[in-house]
């Protein structure tokens, strides 16, 4: 497969484009056809990601799997996301992406990505109709938790520091944010 080496500047961007972008170690997503280039994660993040998939894993229903970004999740042919963590029924994925909406989407907030994971990304997961989206910050530490009521995020829950949230969407969980980044 060829690289891409420049951009095309008369229209959207779509997976076709995405897939011949270098393998650099940066993590290439789209939205509604807009490139989205960001770096390697910090330390924290990572720790949160990894702490973060071992407590989802400890009560993981049959048939979910766990993954880690960067694993495309293809919501529209100009829109490609790689959330941080993603549960997914087995059943859905390819050996190439997650070619529709995951059970839960998590995005661990970091400076250049705070407004984009808050507000585009929980917008088309919505439209998606991801079951749950979470949003952990790991400098505060804290978890927010949505799911979909009638097509639209509710509050499912909200935990910082050492409280606990206890969640019984997508499946019964119980998470304490400081450990995450322990």
């Amino acid at each position: 497969m060829s690289r891409m080496t420049t951009l095309p500047r008369s229209r959207p961007l779509t997976r076709a484009d995405l897939d011949a972008m270098p393998d650099d170690g940066h993590r290439y997503e789209l939205i509604d056809g807009v490139l989205l280039v960001t770096p390697a994660p910090v330390t924290r993040h990572q720790r949160a990601s990894f702490q973060l998939g071992l407590a989802l894993h400890r009560s993981l229903s049959p048939g979910l799997e766990i993954l880690h970004a960067p694993f495309d999740v293809v919501l529209a042919d100009d829109t490609v996301l790689q959330p941080d963590v993603i549960v997914v029924r087995r059943a859905d994925l390819t050996e190439k992406n997650l070619p529709t909406a995951p059970v839960l989407a998590v995005e661990i907030l970091s400076p250049s990505t705070r407004r984009v994971d808050l507000l585009l990304k929980r917008s088309r997961l919505e439209e998606a109709g991801c079951a749950s989206y979470w949003v952990v910050d790991p400098d505060v530490p804290s978890i927010m938790s949505w799911h979909l009521v009638d097509g639209r995020y509710a509050d499912a829950g909200r935990a910082e520091g050492t409280d606990v949230l206890v969640l019984d969407v997508p499946y019964p969980v119980t998470i304490c944010p400081a450990d995450l980044v322990r």
